[in-house]
């Protein structure tokens, strides 16, 4: 039997081992080994939740799936290209004329960059590979965020790079998430990413996320921004309606993005 005056860190911690371990934990069972009261096992789950560390579920916690780590920006623009393309097409349905726009790093930004409708824009970013795609959109204002480039993020974070955004206000985020979760929110795998993401989300009047299946309900070390400060959410056709039902329960936007049958279908008629 745990001793009556465990303290919250040694309480965490073996509730994360059980997690690890376990798989899912029960209120009841952790209240009575542990010696506490179900509350106070309640509310070390709320705790544990809103720090992206498990998934609070009616009765206790599961263990939130980690945030796929897939490889350099330059590894990971080869993968799910027609997913991607997809859910860029969707995405920059929420571009309008005259918008300032903040495209950070990541394969499927790099995938929104190409489909930008050919209006009059600024666009500002701290990803070299997306400046490098719009440097011939003659009607496009780019602007590139100094730094220090992260050749695994493939964007440039640090000091400067926080300078740099204090000037701006955009109109409009797209936000490279590496894990998105109702409960744990929008997370990133790097400390440096999650600070610089947090701060343009931050200055930002909206932000947009367009997230493959593989990081919907997953969880990176680092928090971005909880979900309720997620305008928009654009998900493949294929995302399943429990994953995404809680998003829409707090007010975020959610645009599905169509197959390639369904755009012909609407072509033809």
């Amino acid at each position: 039997m745990a001793s009556d005056n465990l303290l919250l860190q040694e309480r965490h911690a073996l509730i994360l081992q059980r997690l690890v371990s376990d798989g899912r934990v029960l209120a009841p069972n952790l209240a009575q080994q542990l010696n506490v009261s179900e509350d106070t096992i309640r509310r070390d789950l709320r705790d544990l939740a809103a720090a992206g560390l498990c998934q609070k579920v009616y009765g206790g916690a599961l263990r939130l799936p980690s945030a796929p780590d897939t490889g350099t920006l330059a590894q990971r623009t080869t993968q799910q290209a027609g997913d991607k393309s997809r859910l860029a097409q969707t995405a920059a349905t929420l571009v309008e004329a005259g918008n300032i726009l903040f495209i950070d790093a990541g394969s499927t930004n790099l995938a929104i960059a190409a489909a930008l409708p050919p209006v009059p824009l600024t666009v500002i970013t701290n990803a070299p590979a997306i400046a490098m795609a719009l440097t011939q959109r003659l009607q496009i204002e780019l602007i590139m965020i100094g730094g220090r480039i992260d050749p695994h993020v493939g964007a440039t974070l640090g000091g400067a790079a926080l300078r740099d955004i204090d000037l701006i206000r955009p109109d409009l985020f797209f936000l490279g998430a590496c894990g998105v979760d109702a409960q744990a929110g929008v997370s990133a795998i790097h400390f440096e990413e999650a600070e610089f993401k947090r701060r343009v989300a931050a200055i930002s009047k909206a932000v947009a996320i367009a997230a493959t299946d593989d990081k919907l309900g997953t969880a990176a070390p680092y928090l971005v921004l909880p979900t309720g400060q997620l305008t928009y959410l654009v998900i493949e056709s294929s995302a399943e309606v429990a994953q995404i039902t809680p998003f829409s329960a707090i007010g975020v936007q959610v645009l599905r993005a169509e197959t390639l049958q369904a755009k012909n279908r609407h072509a033809k008629s």
